[in-house]
């Protein structure tokens, strides 16, 4: 696709095909009262919410797996009948599951996503859905062919103010929409520093093959070493010989097992943005500012702008993600009266979002519009049909119906996002053409379309008709 062109997501799909539209009623027929049958792959943190709001709707945890045997000893005490494994392919093949919840580190959810589908089993995968752009295509084209119920874990896709927020910016008040400016407090945990250097024994409660999963083998290592500082900007102090090198928690900041900042928010902010202008793939993303990458870990901090040339009259688009601890621009700060008495302007770690429009500008944050003290008219609310992102999966299962954030949705958008991470690696601007897949500007950008996996973990392997071959 030319820059000059531009499409919208649904006419990408269109011409890229329509593999990545499920029909609907696939999933076999359960019973109104029927209990789905449900394995949590890595219980740790989210997954520990996962199993919560799903036991919660009733449903039957039936099975966890946690490559640590410390935390499966602990959930398990949480789930008395559920078999506990360490290996999620055991898990699968042995148990009789509806479906399973896949919240590992970033750099396992293909293949583990891909091993479920393939088994036929119905999958709900945490965000980001993918660490790669090429396994983001992939993981849609095998839930295309599974024909099973897939949802990436955002809140963001059932959240009744993100739904808010989008019929507003649908409804036109603010013109046509030219940018929108994002924020996270992320990162919250260490970036932008090099690999410590030697090697600590491991855990015998942590299976550090199976953590490492299709990454490259590396020596496990426990904690920074004594005297290094390792600066979280956003939390604004320091840790010495603090916190872990990789497990447990803080895996997202390396670019072998993370996404950085973009793959832990990203899905969530960007989400209600693709939603309200059925956006496609961009066509330039470019680094803005950074603290710049390390070798094998996401920068401190970094502005990357990502531009939708949507074509037809619509004007250029452009999504500012902002990461880090540093103020937004001033004219895009909050207008006063700020909402509270003594607020502090709106910061890259605040949390939120500008709108900008032809007609005007919104301040959100935290997914709501703040200091609304134009007199917008409120357009009229929409029944969207979304209740809670776990609840919308196992309904749309009971219903063989798509659940709103399906991998055909997922993938495109998770492509879309972690091309900015391909741009941080490079360090400059990259220009991406999505039908022919590739960077067209920076031939080293290709590379990171893409990852090696490691021997016994191969993903075209268990992908089969679905691989989709990466850049070179």
């Amino acid at each position: 696709m030319s820059p000059q062109t531009g499409a919208t997501r649904r006419d990408s799909l269109k011409t890229m095909g329509t593999f990545l539209i499920l029909p609907s009623g696939l999933a076999k027929g359960y019973s109104a009262n029927a209990k789905l049958n449900i394995g949590i792959i890595g219980i740790t943190g989210i997954g520990r919410s996962n199993a919560k709001a799903l036991s919660a709707l009733g449903e039957n945890i039936c099975a966890i797996c946690d490559v640590d045997t410390n935390t499966l000893e602990k959930r398990g005490a949480e789930y008395p009948k559920a078999k506990r494994y360490t290996d999620f392919r055991k898990m699968i093949a042995k148990e009789k599951l509806d479906g399973v919840v896949v919240a590992t580190p970033d750099h396992s959810h293909a293949y583990i996503s891909i091993w479920a589908m393939k088994h036929g089993l119905h999958v709900y995968c945490q965000k980001p859905l993918t660490q790669t752009v090429h396994e983001a295509r992939v993981v849609a084209r095998v839930a295309a062919e599974t024909k099973v119920v897939t949802q990436m874990g955002t809140q963001t896709s059932a959240e009744a103010a993100v739904l808010r927020n989008v019929e507003m910016v649908q409804s036109g008040v603010l013109g046509e929409m030219t940018e929108v400016h994002m924020t996270t407090d992320r990162p919250i945990w260490p970036q932008g520093h090099d690999r410590p250097s030697g090697e600590d024994p491991v855990p015998r409660h942590l299976n550090w093959d199976m953590w490492i999963g299709p990454a490259r083998m590396r020596p496990f290592i426990d904690k920074w070493p004594e005297g290094h500082a390792v600066y979280s900007p956003a939390r604004k102090n320091q840790f010495r010989s603090g916190p872990r090198v990789y497990h447990p928690g803080t895996w997202r900041g390396w670019t072998e097992f993370g996404s950085g900042a973009l793959g832990d928010i990203a899905a969530h902010t960007m989400n209600e943005v693709f939603l309200a202008l059925d956006l496609g793939a961009p066509q330039v993303v470019e680094v803005v500012e950074t603290s710049g990458m390390k070798k094998e870990m996401y920068p401190d901090f970094c502005h990357i702008r990502f531009d939708f040339m949507r074509g037809g009259t619509h004007p250029l688009f452009s999504i500012h993600w902002y990461d880090g601890d540093l103020p937004l621009p001033e004219h895009l700060q909050p207008p006063a009266p700020p909402p509270e008495p003594g607020a502090p302007p709106l910061r890259r770690g605040a949390g939120g979002m500008v709108w900008v429009g032809t007609k005007g500008t919104l301040p959100g944050r935290r997914g709501r519009f703040a200091n609304v003290n134009v007199d917008y008219p409120v357009p009229p609310q929409k029944d969207w049909g979304r209740e809670e992102v776990h609840k919308d999966w196992v309904t749309a299962i009971r219903n063989g119906s798509n659940a709103p954030c399906n991998f055909g949705y997922a993938g495109p958008f998770t492509e879309a996002y972690q091309l900015g991470n391909v741009a941080l690696r490079v360090g400059h601007r990259v220009q991406w053409d999505p039908l022919a897949f590739r960077v067209t500007n920076c031939r080293e950008a290709n590379q990171y379309i893409s990852r090696e996996y490691r021997r016994g973990w191969d993903l075209k392997e268990i992908a089969g008709s679905a691989w989709v071959s990466p850049p070179i």
